[in-house]
């Protein structure tokens, strides 16, 4: 299944006990980390075919070390591929970063913002995705040190988006760390960003470590400003499908639920705003 619209929520092997088998009917899609499940056979394998025949899943990886100075891992890539395609699944994302080099760093480093670098990404996306046969989702990351910076952050963004033909996963959250701890306008970052690249979004909640240093933890609730920035995300862009990511101190899906729906509230804020606009510019024309 490959449609993609609506709400999403990212499956984590902790819940399992808790959903029993069952996905909540609330949900529109359901994003998974390849990583995490395919080293497993029996009953995880069992139950994620159980789940991926029945909704529509992403893929959304942790360690294709897009930026790495390392050889791309063309083994890992093959083994994504035919998780991929045995859990049909069409979009799979990474991030725009890297977390090898000489070993696994165990963190998602920053590329340097540089043309050289633009390009050496870009090449190395457009082999991933020759392999894949699909597209590549790039993800815009939080960082919180910038080497060898050239050029900003947005500037790199779009170099990458537009020398390697790649899509983008948008994640709001990351942009609002990032313009607190780089002191950029998180809203003239959104504005400058293809329309048509981005397939859908991330939300997510962060730690306040002090009033200028913001650590992206996937820990916590959305807060305001998120949401903010998500509501001018779909001002700018139009309304695209968005997913809450919650990587630890996770909740009951009762609770994770209830920011599920705040998602799709403000999705449905915005739809009818687009279709009052839309009638509204249809009587004028008439």
């Amino acid at each position: 299944m490959n449609n993609l619209s609506g709400v999403g929520l990212g499956l984590r092997r902790e819940m399992l006990r808790e959903l029993c088998g069952q996905l909540p009917d609330t949900v529109d899609f359901w994003e998974i980390a390849p990583e995490n499940w395919i080293p497993l056979g029996g009953s995880y394998h069992k139950v994620l075919t159980q789940f991926t025949k029945a909704n529509n899943f992403v893929a959304h990886g942790l360690s294709l070390s897009i930026g790495s100075p390392d050889p791309l891992d063309i083994n890992f890539v093959k083994e994504v591929k035919h998780f991929l395609n045995q859990h049909n699944i069409l979009y799979y994302s990474d991030h725009l970063s890297y977390c090898s080099g000489n070993g696994h760093l165990y963190d998602l480093m920053p590329i340097p913002f540089t043309e050289e670098a633009i390009h050496y990404v870009s090449d190395r996306i457009k082999q991933v995705q020759d392999i894949l046969e699909r597209p590549l989702l790039m993800e815009n990351v939080s960082y919180y040190a910038a080497p060898g910076k050239e050029l900003t952050e947005l500037e790199f963004t779009q170099g990458v988006l537009q020398e390697s033909g790649c899509l983008m996963l948008l994640d709001v959250n990351n942009i609002y760390v990032n313009s607190v701890n780089h002191g950029y306008d998180a809203e003239e970052f959104l504005a400058n960003l293809p329309t048509d690249r981005i397939v859908y979004g991330h939300i997510a909640g962060h730690f306040n470590e002090a009033e200028d240093l913001i650590v992206d933890t996937h820990g916590a609730d959305v807060v305001e400003p998120v949401w903010k920035l998500l509501e001018k995300a779909y001002e700018i862009h139009g309304v695209f499908p968005t997913l809450l990511e919650r990587d630890f101190n996770i909740p009951p899906i009762a609770e994770l639920l209830l920011e599920v729906e705040q998602i799709r509230k403000i999705q449905h804020q915005y739809q009818q705003s687009e279709i009052k606009g839309t009638i509204k510019n249809a009587m004028r024309s008439a």
